[in-house]
This record gives structure tokens, C-alpha cells and sequence, in this order.
């Protein structure tokens, strides 16, 4: 072993903060594990392949090992070693055998390589969890790197974009640009090709206000789909919560991803990371040993009671993170706080929320972790999105989040779909969604915005696959199909899957149009799945969680095809109307109970023939049609109101125009999307619908005085 030029032994150095921190003249080192009895630090070459030094921890201050190395800095590339019981039995998986990741660390150096030298015990040997294996895993594992987080940020400002004026766009890093043509090859699928102004520009002639990035946290490959060839493409298997993904920076520096989040503030719109803090790529009791598992299992996850050797698992991974356990929760917290602060992101979108919200064993809005973040002054001020369900016994929690949460609306989904496929019975609950979904989310002073609406997201089929196949085609995936929701309210409208039929495809543009109008017009904040403004398709998959291919890859070619272009052009009309509109983007729930003007409330229900809807009628599953007006008294006196006709019939129908008659403008058709606003004749009482069709008219309310 080749000595480097530090000293034989660390100082003292300080047990705050966690990780790695240079301070100009050398590093401390700061790991937390409450029941290790020694942490080494291990310093590689500048690749990470030869070890050069071993250092042991020398001090031990409220369950923090620490120690400083002078002369080190910014490049040094290190693991850490801990000793301490193998005891599965009582939770404790220690090995010191098994080099590990520092939780806290700030950038990784290599990759994965499967082995079965990554096991705390010995695989496949029959007697899991007691098999103790003496097998180096060094070579197999990434390493941390020591960074300088100083970044030039100039008169970088948040958009801070208010909640009610949002509209986010979710993508894939890497799928968003990986074939774009007119960006250099080495830079596609990065943040250097994020912050290209033709992807910035894009963005902003749809009207996007935020991009929702997939996790681009430090992901770990799953060994069952390297195994096939495949990849774990989403990033849902963090290995790494303080590191950008080292793929998706084509400098190999963070301050790659620093520069694009500073470009796309500079264009006004705000960065949302999805985050998943749930559980880590570590997997179950039978999976490697990278980080936290070895540095203190009993501390870091969820472990059953009766049998400490198990994993509680509430995420379907696995795994469960403790974030009941304080020094669990400060790591969370303190990742958090470093892409807000370091990195400058406006908002985070948490996977699995339900989660990172149980308390022993159920789901409490109370919950620390949720305590944590409401009143922290950094982190409060942030957009934050829940996915408000895990798939642990009583994990669906949809509207159940603590105030100062959006969260993703699923039955704003299903209900959206199954009404545009022409189900029965989706009148009453499609109310509900569009006017926010106030039964669900209207409590403890919650607004409309705090409800996502949206018709398709990474997780299922994508806008255009919803209207062209009935079943999912997972089995590229290599699990049989069995794997992805078989509930997609989908519907192929007359063939499976890509068709030359003109009456089909003009069928199928019709409700495409129909559900994403809905998605922005209603109450709410509207998320739009990257490249459904073109029609991308996944093919049928549902689940293409594994397929970093030209599966999930945008196909901006297909983009510019005169279909693909107009419904961009489609979705890019109905945001500027929402961003055009006031009273399509409320801030304040309506509730049907103010009289804004003689007949008129602040939102009424009608059927096609202008009546206001009776509770039989509400009950009766073979009415398909619906009318929604809207109206708001803006602060110059005037009380517009939009009117919605939606007609999810295979018929054109003739709706007949709601009391009180005021000059309205046809602003949207969504059977005619090419055709201009233009005004309602004044002599006309009734509207056409077209089959499949939303149809939007406006009333200025110049014509109703206080």
C-alpha cells in the first residue's frame, strides 16, 4: 500500500456537520451510527481503484465518529469501513469487510459492479443473515469524492411563481434529450443538455412555469436488471441522497446541474426534484451491504419487531427508511436542505409520502418528518408535492397530507379517463375533480392548487397510449407483463395499438384533447407529462421503469410532425387560456354558496338543457353530459365567468346556454382546435358540442356592476 503524504494518525477534528467537509486547509470526517465500535476511512487513488491510506475515526462525540485529515481537499476520493456485531439477530449487520458510501457524500466515483462480494453474508449459502462473508467488496463498490460546493450563483433569484399560476412539466432528465439531434452527443441525456436554450425554449412556448425531474439523485442499478441487459431507468433506487446522478452530469462536476437550474430560473421557470427518501438501494435483508446497512442497520431502516433480521417493508423495494429515528430524519432534513440551498431547487415532489409520514406502523400527518419540514425556514417556503400513498396496510392517504402540501390527485385521473372513455356514473365524481377536489382536499385551510390534476405521468401509460391500447405491453420489461396497473381506463377506440384508420386517429385526438383540456381548466394545479404535448408513446408499456431506450426517449423527429406539432400548439392554447383567465386558476375554493350577481353563483352545475342538475339526475348513471360555470368578482368590479360543455358521447349534442344571458366568446373547442375565439351571436340559446368534445365560452362581466 502507497502511504500519502498526511499524517500517520487524524486529529480530533468535529462531530458537525456530517460527511466530508473541506475547509480550505483539510477534510473532517463526521459518520453517524449509534451501535458501530470503529468507522475507518479509506483513501483511493484519484480513479477510485487503489487503496492509499486507511485512517480509523478517532473520536466518538453523541453517536458521531469524526476525525480531520490536514492537507486533503476537493477530488479526494474515500469509503468507510465499520466494525461493530454481526448479530442479524438483534438487527446488526456489521462487516468491515464491505467498504461503504458515505451517506453524506456530495459526488461518487464509479459504479455498481455485481458481486456476490457485496453481501454482508454469504449468498446463496442457505442459512441468510448468518453466513458471515469475508470477502472484500472495495472493487465492486462507487466511492465518495470530497467536493467544494462554492458555485458562482451571481443574482441567481428563485421565480417563486405562485401556487395558483403553476403549471409543471414531469420529464426524465435523460429521456428528455437523449435524441435530440441538434445537441452534441457527449452532453445528450445530461443537465448540460437541460440547460440548452432549445430545451429551455420549448418549455417556455408550452407556458411551463416548473420542470419535475425524475429522481436525478445517485442511483443504484438493481442486480436483476443488469442482469437482463436493462437498467433501472426511472431512478426510484437511490444510493446516494446528496449526489447528482454521475451519469447525468457530462463534466462529471455538480456545478453542470448548478448552471442549469440557474439558466432555467433566468427563463422563469422552477426546478421540482422527485425524491425518494422511503427506502435505499440496499433492498431487503438479502441484498448488498453499500452504505447504510453496514454503518448501522438497527438505526437506518424500519425492522420487524419479533425478527430484527427482517426488513419492514412499506415500499414495495424492500426496505424501509427509520425516519423516526432522529440522526435518520437529520439526514433527510440535511439532504434537503443541501438541493436547496447548494443547488437552488424551488420544490420537491416526494415519492412514496405515506411513508416517510408512519410512526411505528401507521400514517400520522403529525408525523416528524412532516413537523420537520413545515417549520423549517428554508424548506417550508419550497413547493412541496406528496404522493400520498405506499403500499403498506392503510397507505392509500390521498387529501390526508399536512397544510403546505400539494399532492398528486389520482382519482382526478381515473375519473377524467373512465369519463372520456364514456363509463356510466362519472358525472358526480368528475364534479368533484374539476372544481378541485374540495372533498378530499378542502380542510385545514388547503386551496385548490394544492391538488394535482393530471391524465397521465411517468407511472402508467402515456397520453397518447391511453386512447391506442386496452391492455399494457410490458413484456420487453422481462417480467411476463405481470408487472404494471392493469386499471388504466384506457380505451383503443376501435384497434389496438398504431392504426392507419383516419376515422380512429381523429377519434383518438378528439378525447387526447378532451382529457387534457380537462386537466388545465379545471381547479387545481395542472401537471403535464413531458412529450404528451406531441403524442409520445411508450409502445403500450406501462411500466417502462427498466427502458432506457427509445421507449421512454422523446422522439423530437416524430415531434415535428404536422400532427405532433399542432397539438403542441393544442397544449400550449390551453395554458396560455389558463394563464389568460383569472377565474380558471382561483385561488379560493368555490362553493356554490355566494350569489356574485342575481342567478348567478360563484360555480353551478347544469345539464345540456341549461337546468341546474337535481340529485336524480346526479344519481343517474346513463347521463353522461355536463355543464360547469364558473364565476369570480375580480378586483375591478367585473365577475367573469367561463362555461364548460363536456360531451364524452360519441354524438354531437346541442347544449342549451345557461341563466344568466350575458355576450359570451367561444374560447376553445376542443372538436375545431385550429379555429379561432370568435363571439357567441347574440340571438343563439344554444351551443353544438361535438362528439368527444369540451367546448369553453366566456362572459368579461362588464355587464354586471356591484
Amino acid at each position: 500500500m502507497t502511504r500519502p503524504p498526511y499524517p500517520d494518525v487524524l486529529l480530533p477534528g468535529r462531530d458537525r456537520p456530517l460527511g466530508a467537509s473541506w475547509d480550505g486547509r483539510g477534510v473532517n470526517f463526521a459518520v453517524f451510527s449509534a451501535h458501530a465500535e470503529r468507522i475507518d476511512v479509506c483513501l483511493f487513488d484519484a480513479g477510485g481503484r487503489d487503496e492509499t491510506g486507511r485512517y480509523t475515526l478517532p473520536e466518538y462525540t453523541d453517536q458521531v465518529w469524526h476525525g480531520y485529515l490536514p492537507e486533503a481537499g476537493p477530488g479526494t476520493v474515500y469509503g468507510l469501513r465499520a466494525f461493530g456485531p454481526y448479530a442479524p439477530e438483534h438487527g446488526h449487520r456489521f462487516n468491515p469487510n464491505k467498504l461503504l458510501l458515505d451517506p453524506y457524500a456530495r459526488a461518487l466515483r464509479g459504479e455498481i459492479h455485481w458481486s456476490d462480494a457485496l453481501y454482508g453474508f454469504r449468498a446463496h449459502s442457505g442459512a441468510e443473515g448468518f453466513s458471515y462473508d469475508r470477502r472484500d467488496s472495495a472493487a465492486f463498490v462507487p466511492k465518495a469524492v470530497v467536493t467544494d460546493e462554492a458555485f458562482g450563483w451571481g443574482d441567481d433569484r428563485p421565480p417563486g411563481v405562485p401556487w395558483p399560476d403553476t403549471v409543471i412539466y414531469e420529464a426524465h432528465l435523460r429521456g428528455l434529450t437523449m435524441l435530440r439531434e441538434d445537441i452534441a452527443p457527449s452532453l445528450r441525456g445530461t443537465f448540460a443538455a437541460l440547460a440548452d436554450p432549445r430545451i429551455i425554449d420549448h418549455l417556455l412556448r408550452l407556458g411551463i412555469t416548473a420542470i419535475e425531474l425524475l429522481p436525478v439523485q445517485a442511483i443504484g442499478q438493481d442486480r436483476f436488471l443488469v442482469q437482463q441487459g436493462l437498467r433501472n431507468y426511472w431512478g426510484y433506487n437511490t444510493l446516494g441522497f446528496f449526489a447528482p446522478e454521475p451519469a447525468y452530469l457530462a463534466s462529471g462536476l455538480g456545478h453542470e446541474m448548478r448552471r442549469a437550474v440557474r439558466r432555467l430560473h433566468v427563463a422563469g421557470i422552477e426546478v421540482i426534484l422527485d425524491v425518494v427518501y422511503n427506502h435505499t438501494a440496499e433492498g431487503s435483508e438479502t441484498g448488498p451491504t453499500l452504505s447504510w446497512r453496514g454503518l448501522d442497520n438497527a438505526s437506518y431502516y424500519r425492522l420487524a419487531p419479533d425478527d430484527p433480521r427482517r426488513c419492514l417493508d412499506v415500499t414495495g423495494t424492500g426496505n424501509t427508511l427509520n425516519l423516526s429515528h432522529p440522526r435518520v430524519l437529520q439526514m433527510v432534513m440535511d439532504s434537503l436542505r443541501h438541493w436547496a440551498e447548494s443547488y437552488h431547487v424551488d420544490g420537491f415532489r416526494f415519492d412514496l409520502a405515506a411513508a416517510l409520514g408512519r410512526e411505528a406502523y401507521d400514517f400520522d400527518p403529525g408525523a416528524g418528518f412532516f413537523d420537520a419540514i413545515r417549520q423549517d425556514p428554508v424548506l417550508s417556503r419550497l413547493k412541496l408535492i406528496a404522493e400520498p400513498w405506499d403500499v403498506g396496510n392503510g397507505g392509500y392517504r390521498l387529501g390526508q397530507h399536512p397544510p403546505g402540501f400539494a399532492e398528486w390527485n389520482d382519482r382526478f385521473r381515473d375519473t377524467v379517463r373512465r369519463f372520456w372513455r364514456d363509463d356510466p356514473g362519472q358525472r358526480p365524481e368528475l364534479a368533484a375533480r374539476l372544481a378541485g377536489s374540495r372533498d378530499i382536499l378542502g380542510h385545514a385551510g388547503r386551496r385548490p392548487w394544492a391538488s394535482i390534476n393530471y391524465v397521465a405521468c411517468h407511472d402508467g401509460f402515456t397520453l397518447a397510449d391511453l386512447v391506442a391500447y386496452e391492455r399494457k405491453r410490458n413484456e420487453a420489461n422481462g417480467e411476463s407483463n405481470r408487472d404494471g396497473s392493469d386499471a388504466n381506463w384506457s380505451r383503443d377506440w376501435g384497434a389496438e395499438g398504431p392504426t392507419e384508420d383516419a376515422a380512429i386517429l381523429a377519434c383518438r385526438a378528439r378525447v387526447r384533447r378532451a382529457m387534457l383540456a380537462c386537466a388545465f381548466l379545471s381547479e387545481g394545479t395542472p401537471m403535464l407529462l413531458g412529450g404528451d404535448e406531441f403524442g409520445r408513446s411508450q409502445a403500450g408499456n406501462n411500466n417502462p421503469y427498466c427502458q432506457d431506450n427509445a421507449v421512454t426517449w422523446f422522439d423530437w423527429a416524430g415531434a415535428a410532425a404536422p400532427e405532433a406539432r399542432a397539438f403542441t400548439d393544442f397544449a400550449a392554447r390551453l395554458i396560455a387560456l389558463r394563464r389568460a383567465q383569472p377565474v380558471l386558476r382561483w385561488p379560493q375554493y368555490r362553493t356554490g354558496r355566494y350569489e356574485l350577481a342575481p342567478g348567478l353563483r360563484d360555480i353551478d352545475w347544469f345539464n345540456e338543457q341549461a337546468r341546474a342538475i337535481t340529485p336524480e339526475e346526479w344519481n343517474n348513471p346513463e347521463v353522461r353530459t355536463l355543464v360547469l360555470r364558473r364565476a369570480a368578482r375580480l378586483p375591478d368590479g367585473r365577475v367573469p365567468m367561463v362555461t364548460m360543455m363536456l360531451n364524452p358521447t360519441g354524438e354531437a349534442r346541442q347544449f342549451a346556454l345557461p341563466p344568466p344571458r350575458l355576450p359570451a366568446r367561444l374560447l376553445l373547442d376542443t372538436a375545431a382546435p385550429e379555429a379561432a375565439e370568435r363571439d357567441l351571436d347574440p340571438a343563439a340559446h344554444e351551443v353544438t358540442v361535438g362528439a368527444h368534445a369540451l367546448v369553453l365560452l366566456l362572459s368579461d362581466g362588464s355587464e354586471i356592476t356591484p
